[in-house]
């Protein structure tokens, strides 16, 4: 028996992260708090919260309902504000941040197609067009209207909404990956406006246009924050980007600037975009696809990611890495499914993030094995990795 100890013992990076997309398939909240209890067990301190879609938008903004009635699967599969507060409360309780995502330009179309009947014109384009192929990277359809002024608008007051349900130290994830250009290209509203700005329809020309969108919702969310928290003399919060053209190093410092954008990185280990992005000084969030998008192997050519290539996945320290996610995009998963597709894998995630081990992951088998049984003893759902006989004979199946 051990009379005294003294340990120590920190994190690496500050932000130890998993995404929950519940937008292609809703989740319950029962299941949520069932993931958050997995992540306080783990060690993970972000839910990067994918609430929102093309597919869906199924959060109560209340100065905007038209949101959530156009955009829900059905109005019982809806996150009220008060399911975010407890949500958020619940959370906290569990030394866990949540981020919320409002995607866009792309990621956006159901829920947004209700301005034409509300004199406030197209917000969102390409919604639910076919054949598909020629409008998006994967149906349904849709993107926001960056010459659509109404649509700022309504964008500001989701960020209204958003900074009353989450903690006031809160920032947002702003998403800006997979802007499909021809969507915009193929929209004639669109290209008459930029020709009447000024614009061309080159490649370069819709670079830019991409660009204002995210300053114009960036301004936004300065106004709305520094409103709300004028007393506490805050410093503009940094917003979260996903990896895109636009943060390609060749061109990121014309259209993004570092001390506001955060760019969380969704490329292959082999890519060099990480040491890129940092050689110019951006702070980035490292989500390695080829190991850590648990989603992998269930569609396309995609392969599936083990609990030993998810611990394999080695980040580099440097002080601009605030830290990396896993990633639970829910195309193929649902509340009946999603707990073991998460754990116990996250969990190899979440070693790496809070230690950075030198150790293989033959080496950690044996405490793996050990976590997974503290996860099931927890309630929570972990998929199988070895036969039982293995747990219950340590060692023998190295």
């Amino acid at each position: 028996m051990v009379k005294a100890a003294r340990v120590r013992d920190g994190p690496i990076y500050p932000h130890r992260g998993l995404l929950l997309d519940t937008a292609r398939n809703y989740m319950p909240l029962k299941v949520i708090s069932r993931v958050l209890d997995g992540m306080a067990a783990s060690k993970l301190n972000v839910l990067h919260w994918h609430v929102v879609d093309t597919q869906s938008f199924p959060l109560e903004i209340t100065r905007v309902p038209e949101l959530q009635q156009f955009g829900a699967y059905h109005p019982d599969l809806v996150y009220s504000r008060t399911d975010t507060q407890n949500m958020v409360r619940y959370a906290r309780l569990r030394g866990i941040r949540i981020i919320i995502e409002i995607d866009g330009p792309s990621h956006a179309g159901n829920g947004w197609q209700w301005g034409p009947m509300s004199g406030l014109g197209n917000m969102a384009v390409c919604v639910n067009q076919q054949p598909w192929r020629s409008y998006c990277i994967e149906p349904p359809c849709g993107q926001l209207n960056p010459l659509n002024e109404n649509m700022y608008g309504i964008m500001k007051e989701i960020y209204e909404d958003l900074v009353e349900v989450n903690a006031p130290e809160e920032t947002i994830h702003m998403g800006g990956d997979e802007v499909f250009i021809p969507c915009w290209n193929r929209t004639e509203e669109i290209t008459r406006r930029m020709h009447d700005t000024g614009f061309d329809l080159s490649l370069r020309s819709f670079y830019k246009l991409w660009a204002e969108f995210h300053q114009k919702n960036l301004d936004s969310w300065d106004n709305v924050t520094q409103r709300q928290y004028a007393t506490r003399n805050q410093v503009p919060k940094s917003v979260i980007l996903w990896s895109s053209h636009l943060t390609d190093p060749e061109i990121i410092t014309e259209h993004l600037p570092k001390e506001r954008y955060i760019i969380q990185t969704w490329v292959e280990s082999d890519k060099t975009l990480n040491n890129d992005l940092l050689l110019k000084g951006y702070r980035i969030i490292v989500s390695t696809k080829d190991a850590w998008y648990l989603d992998h192997g269930f569609w396309g050519r995609t392969e599936y990611h083990n609990w030993k290539k998810v611990y394999d996945n080695r980040m580099e320290v440097h002080p601009l890495v605030l830290g990396g996610e896993v990633c639970m995009w829910s195309e193929f998963v649902d509340q009946t499914s999603v707990e073991s597709r998460i754990w116990p894998r996250a969990g190899a995630a979440a070693e790496r993030l809070w230690a950075n081990p030198k150790l293989s992951s033959l080496l950690v088998q044996t405490r793996f094995l050990r976590y997974r049984e503290r996860l099931l003893s927890r309630g929570i759902r972990s998929d199988a990795v070895i036969p039982k006989w293995c747990v219950l004979n340590e060692g023998q199946c190295l």
